[in-house]
């Protein structure tokens, strides 16, 4: 399968703009200077290109909803806020393709038309942020990014911001807010960030692994990228491999692959020759898969729903017989108690509460309506809160 988005990841010196620009890095922009932003969109569109942060949203129609007829500016804020538990695969981008990410930010900005993006980048990402910042300075110097770019007449100023190390902040919305100063804090929606998003204005949100996307579709055209994939789920997807195999890391492969083939042959199978138990598929907000249902469910969109979980991140967490499902949850439940920001009473109260149940479970102290207890929580949690973290939660106590 041709690589697409980690073809460069084993190029010395992959991160500097000389060895992009070797492998035909940057050769998109005249094209897209040639063309209408309105036919960029349907490029986009046409590719079947979704949303790589969780949510899977279509990105091209994501795109068509902002309004053009708004005269307040328009902004792009890319979303590289990685804290997933599970999910390690931006950073890699981050530190060894930053250009890529760069000229996809270029073609979705020309798209929205939009001359200001925003990188959020996640606070603990030192080393990534560094060479994001290093590649930046190298695509402005080069004249990528900044006034008249490439004598086209159209100008693009990029910013590197730095989170503070808040999970929340990986919700748009609270991604938003931190941008603009105030707490990490979700949003209610309506008003949708198209319309009504960064300091009032039109906003497109995309996460780093879908903008670096861009460039291959806008170089090969829409049906070379639909080679790769489902019908419904196109393209390639990068899914970062945890826990109990033999080869854990990043591993590009077309949607709609079998997870037992990711598991089994690409990652070496199981540790120490033990038995599978489960896997979370796609970071720790989604439904786990057991053993059973994990060898055979492909990893598109369609194929995770249909047994009950969710593509998410990519991250992909492999877990051997030797593992306590209720200490996992409990690390999980802890996880999310803390990084709650504590707007929605459920969350604020739920994630904490079934965290301290758990711990007494977990230290043999258990007593009699722990159980239903952690049901009635979950209820009281699932979607009542205005993000979806406390429903991370919940889902594995009410099951699938």
């Amino acid at each position: 399968m041709e690589k697409i988005l980690t073809k460069n990841f084993g190029l010395k010196d992959s991160h500097l703009l000389s060895v992009y620009e070797s492998t035909g890095g940057y050769g998109t922009l005249k094209k897209l200077f040639a063309m209408q932003a309105k036919d960029v969109i349907e490029e986009v569109k046409k590719s079947g290109l979704r949303g790589r942060g969780g949510a899977g949203f279509p990105t091209g129609m994501k795109w068509s909803f902002v309004p053009q007829d708004n005269p307040k500016p328009k902004y792009l804020c890319v979303n590289a806020d990685e804290s997933e538990p599970g999910t390690f695969k931006d950073r890699y981008i981050l530190e060894l393709d930053p250009h890529r990410l760069i000229e996809g930010i270029v073609i979705c900005c020309y798209a929205i038309r939009s001359h200001a993006a925003y990188i959020y980048i996640r606070g603990e990402f030192v080393f990534p942020y560094h060479r994001l910042e290093a590649a930046v300075k190298e695509a402005y110097a080069k004249g990528y990014l900044g006034k008249n770019i490439l004598g086209s007449g159209y100008d693009l100023e990029v910013v590197v911001h730095r989170g503070a190390g808040a999970y929340i902040c990986g919700e748009e919305t609270a991604l938003m807010e931190s941008l603009e100063g105030k707490r990490g804090m979700p949003r209610l929606k309506p008003p949708f960030p198209a319309v009504v998003g960064l300091f009032g204005c039109p906003t497109v949100i995309n996460n780093v692994e879908t903008i670096s996307a861009l460039p291959y579709i806008l170089e090969n055209g829409p049906d070379a990228y639909r080679k790769y994939g489902t019908e419904k789920s196109p393209g390639t997807k990068l899914f970062c491999v945890s826990g109990h195999v033999q080869r854990p890391g990043n591993y590009e492969v077309p949607l709609g692959y079998p997870l037992k083939k990711l598991i089994y042959e690409d990652c070496g199978g199981m540790r120490d020759g033990k038995a599978l138990k489960a896997v979370i598929p796609g970071g720790s907000s989604v439904p786990i898969l057991t053993a059973a249902e994990a060898e055979e469910v492909t990893l598109d969109y369609e194929g995770l729903a249909a047994k009950g979980s969710m593509l998410g991140s990519g991250g992909v967490i492999v877990m051997d017989e030797t593992v306590d499902m209720v200490k996992s949850l409990t690390n999980l439940a802890h996880f999310y108690s803390h990084e709650s920001c504590g707007q929605c009473s459920p969350c604020r109260e739920g994630t904490g509460w079934s965290h301290k149940i758990l711990k007494r479970i977990l230290a043999g102290e258990g007593r009699p309506g722990d159980i239903e207890q952690l049901e009635k929580n979950a209820d009281h949690m699932m979607g009542k809160t205005i993000c979806v973290l406390a429903d991370a939660l919940a889902m594995p106590y009410i099951g699938k």
